[in-house]
């Protein structure tokens, strides 16, 4: 039997009722399997049949996101904002952050409520745009509120801000462990190498690997996924090897990470990094070819980059240690078009840190342009006063190099924290007198003794700048400036190396003063039974077995007591013939020269009578032959033929003067 008119018209309003609570069944099985993309179409299937459904729309958004197709997302968003009233600034800011776009993800979220999404998202923005401080105070504030595996990004917040000194301290205000988990057990290790602690961290990373490899075993997860998990651990524990000196063993784990390709990317770019910066200048073709696969240049503003998102991925340190390892191997291999490139794209990419400048400076010195290395320099050091000393040292460095030894020592006295060090007082005092500025020498030892004379730390080093202040004055000539510091060491500390000095400086001066202090040496041990004549007189002193004093002075008194054996005079012996008493006259003093080296000797001069044979080799002129004695013609027997035969032929040796 047909059903009623009116029964069919409820049917049929009642069916979309019941496919969108199959689809919806469907899209939340699809997305408790992460089969986003299928829960993309699931959610269209939906807002086709309710264009206006909130959890659809946002079902969809999510999808896209997860499935990593953040345009799509954005376009979602703009797409839905104006028909729906459902608040999309958290989903629209997260987008942003995703592509990278940090300052207007965070320029959208002000002015929102803060919720702990809200914050946790505003805290990761921060993070990456390198505001640490402000990241920190965030995770602070979220300690309140209970949010899962917070600890483990405060302690991350807390190391990138340089305050790895507060994580132990935040640590116990949280009530947890490090080894709570393999992730919080991995961030406390690289606390501890922030603060030096090397060997504490080596052993908090190998229990965060134990740990590590039994919770994911936990989940089932594969040998492989597990060790993509675990892999920042094996290169953070290589580094901790390597800067210990187990080279080796740092070596080895860097090219297992790299030839088991079984790490995330900013593992395997980090090892690549590491293990090129482990090599050195030894495999330079071998580096730059590693590190240009990590690079790749930009069209953009950023000429540089690098490749696959690590920008994303790596933190500050991280990206600035690649380019500088890449600019350093290019100036080993002698590229300085590719390296000055390189050089002066810095600066734009990392605005904030020293090693830009100091590799644009090192670019020109390789190029021989130490005057543009020194007036870079000493332009961010003006620029950068927290930093000045950086760049103050290497402008000393690059200027002593290159001879301009005032530039090196006006750079070293605008360095306050060390100019009154011994060793930097010595470098300048040492560059002002090889460029003849001993007054600007002398004053630099005066500023050195006056703020160590009011400096109250235990380590003084007052002493040590006196003696060398005095004998430099006593060096060039100012013997009363030198006897005064001599005399002032001797009152306060009773120095007798001061003393000593203070004897020779008076020496030239007051003979009388100097004999007076002389006075006050103590006299050495067995030196009043030794008679000085004598001693002078003896060839010098002997190995004795015993190093008895007395021992030493009976056989300076026993040698003493011998008698000097007088050696006889000979006569000496003349040649015969030779009267002394009547030498003559004396002999030439050219006589053991030979002759071509007298002062008498006149070379001979050449025959230029004689006459010129020319013509081709061998040729003889008419002249020569009619000159011929007839008699030659003349043949003869037995061996005299042979003899003639033998003179008639050319000798080069014939024509040369023999040398007397």
């Amino acid at each position: 039997m047909a059903p009623k008119a009116k029964e069919k018209a409820k049917l049929a309003a009642a069916a979309p009722a019941v496919a969108i609570e199959d689809l919806f069944a469907s899209l939340n099985r699809h997305i408790e399997r992460s089969e986003f993309d299928q829960a993309v179409k699931i959610s269209d299937q939906v807002l086709s049949i309710a264009p206006g459904d909130e959890d659809a729309i946002r079902c969809k958004i999510v999808a896209l996101i997860k499935n990593d197709s953040v345009d799509k997302a954005l376009s979602a968003i703009e797409q839905y904002s104006n028909k729906s009233w459902i608040d999309f600034v958290f989903f629209k800011a997260y987008c942003l952050y995703r592509k990278n776009k940090l300052d207007e993800a965070l320029e959208s979220l002000k002015g929102q409520e803060k919720n702990s999404a809200m914050m946790l998202l505003e805290s990761q923005i921060l993070f990456r745009l390198g505001k640490m401080d402000a990241s920190v105070d965030i995770y602070q504030e979220l300690q309140k509120s209970k949010i899962e595996s917070l600890e483990i990004n405060v302690v991350a917040s807390l190391v990138s801000a340089g305050r790895a000194s507060d994580v132990q301290v935040t640590m116990d205000s949280l009530r947890v462990k490090p080894t709570s988990s393999f992730e919080l057990a991995y961030n406390t290790a690289c606390s501890l190498i922030e603060r030096n602690k090397y060997k504490d961290a080596e052993q908090l990373l190998l229990s965060a690997r134990r740990i590590g490899q039994e919770s994911l075993m936990e989940e089932n997860l594969a040998n492989d996924e597990i060790e993509i998990e675990l892999a920042p651990i094996a290169v953070q524990l290589a580094y901790v090897h390597h800067i210990l000196g187990n080279t080796q063993e740092a070596f080895e784990s860097y090219t297992n990470v790299i030839k088991r390709n079984l790490a995330d990317e900013s593992s395997l770019a980090v090892a690549t990094n590491n293990i090129i910066a482990l090599k050195g200048p030894k495999d330079v073709a071998d580096g730059l070819r590693k590190l240009d696969k990590l690079i790749e240049k930009g069209d953009g503003p950023q000429t540089f980059q690098l490749a696959r998102g690590l920008d994303l991925k790596l933190a500050r340190k991280q990206r600035e240690a690649i380019f500088v390892n890449r600019l350093l191997l290019l100036l080993h291999s002698n590229k300085m078009d590719q390296a000055r490139e390189l050089a002066f794209a810095l600066p734009s990419m990392f605005p904030d840190s020293v090693m830009p400048p100091l590799l644009q400076a090192a670019v020109h010195v390789r190029e021989n342009k130490a005057n543009k290395a020194e007036e870079i320099l000493g332009h961010f050091a003006d620029k950068f006063p927290d930093e000045s000393k950086v760049f103050l040292l290497a402008r000393a460095q690059v200027a002593a190099s290159a001879g301009h030894l005032q530039i090196a020592a006006e750079s070293l006295l605008k360095i306050s924290d060390i100019q009154h060090k011994p060793a930097t007082v010595a470098t300048i005092v040492s560059l002002k007198e090889r460029v003849g500025d001993i007054e600007g020498a002398d004053g630099v030892f005066d500023a050195a003794i006056q703020w160590w004379s009011n400096s109250m730390t235990e380590d003084n080093k007052l002493d040590i700048i006196m003696e060398e202040a005095a004998s430099f004055k006593l060096r060039h000539g100012r013997k009363d400036e030198a006897a005064r510091l001599y005399e002032e060491l001797v009152k306060s500390r009773g120095s007798i190396g001061a003393l000593v000095g203070l004897i020779q400086t008076t020496a030239h001066t007051n003979i009388e003063k100097a004999e007076t202090y002389v006075k006050q040496l103590k006299p050495l041990p067995g030196l009043k039974a030794v008679d000085v004549g004598s001693l002078e007189k003896t060839s010098g002193a002997k190995h004795v077995e015993n190093d008895s004093t007395a021992s030493i002075t009976e056989a300076f008194e026993a040698k003493s007591k011998e008698k000097v054996k007088k050696k006889r005079k000979r006569k000496p012996k003349y040649p015969k013939g030779f009267d002394p008493a009547n030498p003559g006259p004396p002999p030439d003093p050219e006589r053991w020269l030979p002759k071509r080296e007298r002062s008498s000797f006149r070379p001979k001069r050449k025959d230029k009578r004689a006459a010129q044979i020319r013509g081709s080799q061998g040729a003889v002129s008419k002249e020569a032959a009619t000159s011929v004695n007839p008699k030659s013609n003349q043949t003869t027997k037995g061996p005299s033929q042979n003899a003639s035969a033998e003179q008639s032929k050319p000798s080069s040796k014939s024509r040369k003067k023999s040398k007397n």
